[in-house]
């Protein structure tokens, strides 16, 4: 038997090590979808306010319903500064210790730090799609009798996701690798999965090697599945 060989049964066969990168594999998986639809929603709201906020005339900002426009946009502002200028694990640890100390379930807090983190990359990613597509669109459909979340819903936004997909993805694959953090606050993802064997059989290159091999292949499950829908709507534009 060879080194190698040896040091892959006493990695991952032995005492059933593979359990620590398989949990740790769902957890990760969980975490990162459910982050990524709280940002997503977080994200569309944010940029929705802000370029409502953004495309109003200065006469149009007047009044109780300007008033109110402008505080959201002024709080929008904030959370997304503050969000994209502090670390995430900054975020996490403070969520940890500080806010949701009570807490029972550490995916539960990873999954709302998460979710409010990715949801001030989407906002502004969400903006610069709407603000990508002409106003004449906008005009258009109110034109036509629809009111502005009507517009923006039925309108705009299909045509700011085309333009904003990349985009989408790359924070779709930084979120994935950001979870490796949660190890942090003593939550077994892949990661810690990984370094746990590490730790057992003081072996640490086939346990972080293997980890990072499996982080490689979702990469690369997430952009061909991103190919593909990219492909299908280039089709339909074509039509």
């Amino acid at each position: 038997m060879s080194e190698l060989q040896r040091k892959f049964i006493q990695d991952f066969i032995e005492k059933d090590r593979w359990h620590f990168i398989t949990d740790g594999l769902k957890t990760t998986l969980t975490v990162t979808l459910l982050a990524l639809l709280i940002g997503t929603c977080i994200g569309i709201i944010v940029g929705i306010i802000r370029c409502a906020h953004d495309q109003q005339t200065a006469n149009e900002l007047r009044g109780a319903k300007g008033a109110v426009l402008k505080i959201l946009n002024l709080l929008c502002k904030l959370y997304v500064t503050v969000i994209r200028g502090t670390p995430a694990l900054i975020q996490l640890l403070i969520m940890f210790f500080i806010i949701m100390v009570s807490a029972r379930s550490k995916v539960l807090v990873a999954v709302i730090t998460f979710g409010i983190n990715s949801g001030a990359y989407v906002a502004e990613i969400f903006r610069g799609g709407i603000m990508s597509v002409d106003q004449g669109q906008m005009e258009a459909g109110r034109s036509l009798g629809l009111n502005y979340v009507q517009t923006m819903t039925r309108i705009v936004l299909p045509q700011a996701f085309k333009a904003t997909l990349p985009a989408l993805v790359n924070e779709f694959i930084a979120l994935l690798k950001e979870t490796s953090i949660c190890g942090y606050i003593g939550l077994n993802e892949l990661t810690r999965g990984g370094d746990i064997i590490r730790g057992t059989t003081f072996d640490a290159f086939l346990p972080l090697f293997g980890v990072a091999l499996i982080y490689l292949v979702l990469v690369l499950v997430i952009s061909l599945i991103s190919g593909l829908v990219e492909k299908q709507l280039r089709k339909s534009d074509m039509r």
